[in-house]
């Protein structure tokens, strides 16, 4: 008997692992060497490759496909429509498939609707990555990022709060500093 929830129309490959309690839902496809954690949520039109691994309480939206080469731990969200790359120089006649480069979006991370993540890069706990971003570089803890290309244009709490002057979440009344460029949680 199955721990998880699996839409009549979704494919789960023989040899995918799946956690407990997740749900994936219509049209979405797991390839056979990929890692769900528990109470993760996969959306209508997900594809999960291969040796891809995502923690526990993740959540995919709608139509993102999440390819070789990236892992997200535990609680991280992806919006709808998220683009992760895996090769930095594709083209259709050359194989690149021992060039894959490793994408790591830590715990608590989000990435917003129609964002894209070039591959090789390290997303930080907790950093927020708006809609539309595209994300070509290393992104610090708690940071969020705009634009295209991103670049930082401030801090959130890790309840997904910006941060004002005080660096103090509004929501929850964790503090924060900032030590060495990197914000910091001193209470909460």
């Amino acid at each position: 008997m199955m721990s998880y929830y699996k839409h009549e129309t979704a494919i789960i490959d023989e040899g995918a692992q799946i956690g407990s309690g997740t749900r994936i839902w219509h049209f979405s496809h797991v390839m056979a060497s990929a890692h769900i954690g528990a109470r993760c949520i996969l959306g209508q039109n997900v594809f999960i490759g291969n040796q891809v691994k995502l923690g526990d309480n993740v959540k995919v939206q709608n139509n993102v496909s999440v390819y070789e080469g990236v892992i997200c731990e535990d609680d991280v969200f992806l919006g709808p429509s998220v683009v992760f790359t895996n090769v930095i120089n594709p083209r259709s006649s050359v194989q690149r498939k021992d060039e894959f480069k490793p994408t790591l979006v830590k715990k608590g991370a989000s990435i917003g609707a129609n964002a894209t993540i070039v591959c090789g890069v390290t997303l930080g706990e907790y950093c927020m990555i708006g809609a539309g971003a595209v994300v070509t570089k290393d992104v610090l803890p708690f940071a969020l990022l705009t634009g295209v290309p991103a670049r930082q244009t401030g801090w959130v709490s890790r309840s997904g709060e910006i941060l004002g002057h005080d660096l103090t979440c509004a929501k929850t009344g964790e503090k924060y500093c900032i030590e060495n460029g990197k914000l910091i949680l001193i209470e909460g």
